[in-house]
């Protein structure tokens, strides 16, 4: 019945389009017929525009050529009839604006200016565009003709400007031994708006405004007063002249054709309007009648679709507990069919036998009407193959459009995914949890054996010299006593590595405190001054005056100016290296970081190989032989805690720079 009914509403809306769109594409034909015929005619004036300026301006250019032969004359001659020349050429050609004579070396020998208008280069030399002017020079002796040069724009005293584009023309003679010689360039300066107001005839520009552009669209010269309509018609055409190539645009000032470009248009739009009056009056009775049906049927496709797309089981009883609906989720769900759960009431083949009984009590109560509506609980169901699964069960009441309880409605959610996947996730944590215990156990023990290194091997230095001083009986009870101080200081400093590790490897807040930059390189140069002795390295310390506290932790930073100094000795340690200088400095840091001190750390050794930059700051990854590749590492991980950035460059004349920036005190300031 609905199909039968919905065909001549199609027949219908067939009917309206077909003749809708015929009698619209009539018209718009029509509209593009006329608009074609403007913008021929208006790609037909462009060619002859520029036709028109092309001729113009060869025509100028074999003047030229015939008015500047020079050969053959003196020199008192060639200037007394170029400056006539000019002058005569200048009045007969009110677009160019200024003649030079130039030398074969490009001076400017004479010089002659428009009578029509202010000098062009009085502001502004023409030598500024020399470079220009050269080029387009070359490109004529190249061509063997007059060549142009591409536009630029002249300012003018009076705060406005022009475009201006120049035409050079070599002159030619004969030498001492009748070989052509070049005598001069003749160099003629035309105004781009000159060229047009005077080269293109009055007709050409009557209804159209004629212009200039670059490449981009951009207007240089213009010829007309631009007039907005509802549709502009635009042209462009290449001027391509020796040397250059200028952009001519053309638009119309001509509207463009209206909706009704003539009286058959307007006609054949008036009968169409009447057709589709008469068949919407027909049409109207067809769809009151079809409409009903329609709501209908979307309304059934549209429950059916939604309840076949459900992966929630969707199970309905009326109030004697009869199975009424049941949706293809929850048969697919359970295993059995519709018609097999059709009017069941107790004893549904989906109850597992051990739970019948608590099920059939608690479907009592549900019938009774004693539990709270929409109540979700979780029960067991049971397969046709007899395996069991574990379902979220709510339900509410069923009420019909007269607002009378029909029956019950319940929704069966299948949870057992989602109790596999909570088991999975608490197994996953565990094992998370005693990997994390385990990495931090390993990394506690990698950072320890690489920061106490240096402590323990400056304790072992300064206990062996003290045991070498005793037994050569050179040493009195003075030079123990600071052997024995220098010991238990470097014992104390690895107690507080120990201590500034483990809080590392924990991430807790290491203990910062106002540290004076001096005091942080005083620390550690004792330790570094040993190994540069052992290695001939020179230390220089460079320490700008009057620098605030830094807040930071100390131990830490300390260490990593120690493993910084350590990596630069180690680097110059190499039979190539001659000049052995480390540098440690401090500086305020220059730029957007006023509030930060730069601390940085230079060496002259070969500097860092390009394969090896991108992997310079992975742990464990090294160049030494005896190293374990956690310094650098370290140290980057300690700069980042303090706020900054370790960065390196290479250094001045060869070797690298390792830097890194540390703020300053809130109260302090830098003079």
């Amino acid at each position: 019945m609905i199909s039968v009914s919905v065909r001549p509403r199609w027949l219908w809306a067939s009917l309206f389009a077909l003749v809708a769109a015929l009698l619209l594409l009539l018209v718009w034909l029509s509209g593009r017929y006329d608009a074609s015929q403007v913008q021929d005619r208006l790609e037909r004036d462009a060619l002859e525009v520029v036709g028109t300026l092309r001729s113009g301006l060869m025509r100028n250019n074999q003047t030229l050529q015939a008015t500047f032969l020079v050969a053959g004359r003196s020199r008192a001659e060639q200037t007394e009839a170029w400056a006539l020349s000019a002058e005569r050429f200048l009045l007969d050609h009110r677009e160019t604006v200024r003649m030079e004579w130039r030398s074969p070396e490009f001076k400017t020998l004479l010089q002659a200016n428009s009578p029509y208008k202010s000098p062009v280069f009085s502001q502004y030399s023409h030598d500024t565009y020399l470079s220009e002017l050269m080029q387009t020079c070359a490109t004529a002796r190249r061509l063997g003709t007059a060549a142009f040069s591409p536009s630029y724009f002249v300012p003018m005293p009076n705060g406005m400007g022009m475009e201006v584009m120049d035409v050079c023309l070599p002159v030619m003679g004969l030498g001492a031994q009748a070989a052509p010689e070049l005598r001069g360039y003749v160099l003629v300066s035309y105004a781009l708006q000159d060229i047009l107001d005077n080269l293109i005839p009055n007709d050409l520009a009557r209804n159209q405004d004629i212009s200039f552009t670059e490449g981009d669209g951009t207007r240089l010269a213009m010829r007309g007063a631009a007039r907005r309509t509802l549709r502009n018609f635009t042209a462009q055409q290449l001027l391509d002249l020796p040397g250059n190539t200028l952009v001519v645009r053309l638009e119309s000032w001509r509207d463009a054709p209206g909706l009704f470009p003539n009286v058959l248009t307007a006609l054949v739009m008036g009968l169409f309007v009447a057709l589709m009056v008469i068949l919407w009056l027909l049409s109207v009775d067809m769809r009151r009648r079809l409409k009903a049906e329609h709501e209908l049927a979307d309304a059934l496709a549209f429950r059916k679709a939604m309840e076949d797309s459900l992966v929630t089981g969707l199970r309905a009883r009326d109030l004697q507990g009869r199975i009424t609906y049941v949706n293809p989720a929850f048969c697919q769900m359970v295993g059995f069919s519709a018609d097999e759960l059709m009017g069941l009431s107790a004893n549904a083949p989906y109850w597992p036998p051990e739970l019948a009984e608590e099920i059939m009590r608690r479907h009592a109560v549900r019938l009774a009407g004693n539990s709270p509506p929409r109540e979700g609980f979780e029960s067991v169901f049971m397969r046709k193959d007899g395996s069991r699964f574990p379902v979220l069960i709510i339900e509410a009441p069923l009420i019909n459009a007269q607002g009378v309880q029909t029956g019950w409605m319940s929704a069966f959610l299948d949870i057992s995914e989602q109790r596999r996947v909570e088991e999975l996730s608490r197994a996953s944590q565990d094992r998370l949890q005693a990997t994390a215990r385990l990495a931090m156990v390993g990394e506690m023990a990698s950072l320890l054996s690489h920061e106490l290194n240096q402590p323990l091997a400056a304790i072992s230095s300064y206990a062996t010299g003290s045991l070498n001083m005793i037994k050569s009986g050179l040493s009195g009870p003075a030079d123990v006593e600071q052997a024995m101080q220098r010991i238990a200081l470097q014992a104390e400093r690895a107690g507080k590595v120990i201590k500034s590790v483990h809080d590392f490897v924990r991430r807790r807040d290491q203990a910062r405190e106002r540290t004076q930059p001096q005091a942080l390189l005083d620390a550690v140069l004792p330790l570094i001054n040993l190994q540069a002795r052992k290695l001939h390295v020179q230390v220089q310390v460079r320490v700008a005056e009057g620098l605030p506290e830094v807040w930071c932790d100390r131990t830490m930073v300390e260490q990593v100016i120690l493993n910084l100094a350590r990596n630069a000795m180690q680097a110059m340690d190499q039979p190539g290296v001659r000049d052995r200088r480390l540098t440690l400095s401090v500086q305020p840091m220059a730029g957007d970081e006023p509030r930060c001190l730069m601390f940085s750390v230079a060496d002259l050794g070969p500097g860092i190989a390009p394969d090896i930059e991108h992997q310079l700051f992975q742990p464990f990854f090294t160049t030494k032989a005896e190293g374990m590749g956690l310094g650098l590492s370290l140290c980057r991980t300690v700069v980042e805690q303090h706020g900054g950035t370790l960065q390196y460059a290479p250094n001045a004349p060869r070797g690298t720079v390792f830097s890194f920036g540390l703020t300053i005190t809130h109260h302090a300031t830098i003079d």
